[in-house]
C-alpha cells in the first residue's frame, strides 16, 4: 500500500486562518503571519476586534439553535484553527449529544484538528472532514457519514466565503449545501463587507503578500445568501449587533462584518 503524503505546510507564505489566530491572541501561527498580522492592523486597527467578535457571533449563535432551536447536528465549513469554545464546546456544553462535522483543508488546521477537536461528552459525536469548500459535493457525500440528513442541521460558513472565487461561486457553494439539509435546517453565515476603505486595503494588500485572495462583500449581497429562508431576528446585521448579551467581551459598536441566522422552510 503506497504511503499518504502528508501535505506541505508553506511557512513563507502567510495564510488567513493563521493570521485570524495570531488577531485573536492565539499562538497558532508562523513569523511569516504575525508580520502579515501586524501588517494589517496598522492599516485596520478594527481588524483584531472583527476577529474576536467573530468568536463571538459563533458562540452566540451556535447556543441559539442548540438552546432555543433544539439543534444537535452542526456542519461548521472552513473552520480555522481551534481556538476557544469551538463549535462542538458550546454546542455539546448544551446538548451533550451534539454531533459536529468541521470541514477544513488546510494542513495545519487538520493536524490541530486531530489533536484538539473531540468531543466534550461522551455521547456528542465531533469529527473532521479533509476538503475543499469549493467542493461542496464532497462535503455533503462526507458529511452523510456522519450526520443524519434527515434530522434538522445547523451549516454554518463563518467568515470564510470571500475566499470563493467570485461571488456566483459563493452561492454555488452555499446553495448546494443548503439545498441538501432538510426543512427545519439553519444556516450560520457572516462575511466581511466594503463599508470600510480600510478593510479593503488590508484584503487587497493581503493578496499582495501571494495568500489567497479574500473578498469583501457589499452588505446587500451578503443578504442575498439567506434569500427564499426565514430570517432569525434581528436579521442582517453587523455580528457584533446579532443579539448582544450583556457578559459579551469587547465593544458592541458595528463593524465591517455582517451576518444572520435563517432556517430553511
Amino acid at each position: 500500500m503506497a504511503e499518504t503524503q502528508t501535505p506541505m505546510i508553506r511557512t513563507d507564505i502567510p495564510h488567513s486562518a493563521r493570521i485570524w489566530n495570531y488577531w485573536m491572541g492565539g499562538k497558532d501561527h508562523y513569523e511569516i503571519d504575525k508580520i502579515a498580522g501586524d501588517a494589517g492592523l496598522a492599516v485596520d486597527p478594527d481588524i483584531s476586534t472583527m476577529a474576536v467578535q467573530s468568536r463571538q457571533f459563533l458562540i452566540r449563535t451556535v447556543r441559539f439553535l442548540a438552546k432555543e432551536r433544539g439543534i444537535k447536528q452542526f456542519l461548521d465549513i472552513g473552520t480555522g484553527l481551534p481556538t476557544m469554545q469551538n463549535t462542538h464546546e458550546v454546542a455539546q456544553g448544551v446538548t451533550p449529544d451534539a454531533r459536529v462535522v468541521y470541514v477544513d483543508n488546510d494542513p495545519l488546521v487538520l493536524t490541530h484538528a486531530r489533536a484538539l477537536l473531540t468531543s466534550t461528552t461522551d455521547e456528542g459525536v465531533t469529527t473532521y472532514i479533509d476538503s475543499d469548500f469549493h467542493d461542496p459535493e464532497q462535503i455533503v457525500a462526507d458529511a452523510r457519514n456522519v450526520l443524519n440528513f434527515n434530522e434538522p442541521i445547523a451549516v454554518m460558513f463563518m467568515g470564510v466565503l470571500g475566499h470563493a472565487k467570485t461571488y456566483d461561486d459563493l452561492l454555488r457553494i452555499v446553495r448546494t449545501v443548503v439545498g441538501e439539509v432538510p426543512s427545519g435546517s439553519y444556516l450560520i453565515y457572516w462575511d466581511g463587507t466594503d463599508d470600510s476603505q480600510a478593510y479593503v486595503t488590508l484584503c487587497e494588500n493581503y493578496t499582495g503578500t501571494g495568500g489567497t485572495p479574500y473578498v469583501p462583500r457589499p452588505q446587500a449581497q451578503i443578504r442575498s445568501v439567506f434569500d427564499g429562508m426565514e430570517l432569525v431576528e434581528p436579521g442582517v446585521v453587523s455580528i457584533t449587533q446579532w443579539r448582544p448579551e450583556t457578559t459579551q467581551v469587547g465593544e458592541v459598536r458595528p463593524i465591517s462584518a455582517y451576518g444572520a441566522v435563517a432556517r430553511k422552510p
